[in-house]
């Protein structure tokens, strides 16, 4: 049955049926190809989009910007002084203001709810960049990279370690169940996901022949892993407070030599390098991780402006789906990102991805 996205909001992946969320896929990736061999792909000329940021971002930004103009249309950025939201106007106001602006409008901030508002009153597609709850963009490159190294999701083992209550945790955890991909949570029982969110995508999974399962153990959630996927320790917006008890209680889940010679992390190349900004992540064992060869927290960045295209704008005989953010696909390339120790970079060629949020 032909699937139809023009005009739809693309706020959290529970929102879309598995069939629309492997459109997106699929035409992401023939965006990706498009882009490759230099096939011009300027379907929104004329059109104009807006970049709504609370929170800043590197490859958020960016792919947003580069993939919008791919496809022909302007792109204006609103970065978190640059607009009255919440101050002199309300959400309400500043999304009917942007709305008779603009075509489409991406929103990257904090509490889904203001996302799910400036959906309510703007008028034109909203797409999440970001919210405190949801990262469903960047769900789409972390597929696309795993399909890139397996050739599908489904069936395969996937392990979130950390805080496994943040957005990218909870979006991950959606993905999969919509997909048909097996998923745990690694983590203290105290950075669980909450309860509502899992009893909702362990019904969703058991659809699609698949299951959620969530464990304090790391050796019992990295056990037939086929991804290992992690994040930052603390997310923007919390308090510095939080960097003493986070730190106290994730150690534990850093990769050791002898429990996981085999696996392929992904680590998150911003923060556990070169000492990072981020204090709390001074600590030993963190500086201890080792970059590898190619991060592919690199090639995620690079490849999130694919999917982004895809929802913006498709291709000629193809309809054309909301206008979705213009990030440029970015795809989760997990294989050799990062290691822990030297005997890890020389057995890469036999071991399970493992990944990291960008």
């Amino acid at each position: 049955m032909p699937v139809n996205l023009r005009g739809r909001n693309f706020l959290k992946l529970l929102d879309y049926t598995p069939e629309e969320i492997r459109y997106l896929l699929d035409l992401a990736a023939e965006f990706k190809r498009m882009k490759r061999n230099g096939v011009p792909h300027r379907y929104l000329a004329g059109k104009n989009i807006v970049l709504l940021f609370e929170k800043t971002s590197t490859r958020t930004r960016c792919s947003f910007e580069v993939a919008g103009m791919d496809l022909g249309c302007g792109v204006t950025y609103l970065d978190p002084g640059s607009s009255q939201m919440g101050k002199k106007e309300s959400i309400a106001d500043t999304a009917r203001v942007l709305g008779r602006m603009y075509d489409g409008i991406e929103y990257r901030g904090f509490d889904q709810s203001i996302v799910e508002d400036i959906a309510r009153y703007a008028g034109v597609p909203v797409w999440n960049g970001l919210t405190n709850q949801f990262h469903p963009t960047q769900m789409l490159a972390d597929v696309m990279t795993i399909e890139e190294n397996f050739g599908t999701v489904m069936g395969k083992n996937f392990t979130f370690m950390g805080d496994a209550r943040n957005n990218v945790a909870n979006s991950l955890m959606v993905v999969s169940a919509k997909l048909g991909m097996n998923f745990t949570a690694c983590g203290p029982k105290e950075l669980w996901p909450e309860a509502g969110l899992v009893e909702t995508c362990r019904k969703i999974a058991a659809e699609n022949g698949c299951a959620i399962r969530l464990t304090e153990d790391p050796k019992e959630g990295a056990a037939n892993a086929d991804v290992i996927y992690t994040d930052i320790w603390v997310s923007m917006g919390e308090p510095d407070e939080i960097w003493a008890q986070r730190i106290s209680l994730l150690p534990a889940l850093l990769p050791r030599h002898q429990d996981h010679h085999r696996r392929r992390h992904r680590q998150e190349v911003r923060h556990h390098r070169d000492g990072g900004l981020r204090r709390g992540l001074r600590v030993q064992t963190v500086q201890g991780l080792r970059r590898g060869r190619e991060p592919d927290a690199h090639h995620q960045g690079r490849h999130l402006r694919h999917p982004l295209l895809s929802f913006l704008g498709g291709p000629p005989g193809r309809p054309f789906c909301a206008y979705a953010p213009g990030t440029q696909g970015t795809v989760l390339c997990v294989r050799n990102l990062l290691s822990t120790t030297e005997a890890w970079q020389k057995d890469t060629e036999n071991s399970p991805l493992c990944c990291a949020s960008p």
